[in-house]
């Protein structure tokens, strides 16, 4: 069996998507997939308080460290946003055993 390839303190390789946006993406570095959700979401049409939630979250100095305390604790990252009346989550979750490879 194939360990992650954890740095100290990281999560390893993450998948994230938008539900009924984007389809499923892995990234070897977390602060790279932020930074994709990020490109991803501010071209949405979110009202401003959304797109001000998620530039927060998503950009500020420490936001690995913050994201990484999520997924340890509950297994993945899901955030949701409203566009065009429907409800769509955002997830990010480490990459599987069978991932990996």
């Amino acid at each position: 069996m194939r360990r992650r390839k954890d740095r100290p303190g990281g999560i390893g390789a993450v998948v994230v998507e938008i539900d009924g946006v984007t389809a499923p993406a892995r990234f070897d570095e977390l602060p790279d997939a932020l930074a994709a959700l990020w490109e991803s979401l501010r071209a949405l049409p979110l009202g401003a308080v959304q797109a001000d939630a998620f530039h927060y979250f998503l950009t500020r100095p420490d936001a690995a460290e913050h994201v990484t305390e999520f997924v340890r604790r509950d297994g993945a990252l899901l955030l949701s946003f409203a566009m065009g009346g429907r409800s769509h989550a955002v997830r990010l979750r480490p990459v599987g055993e069978a991932e990996q490879c």
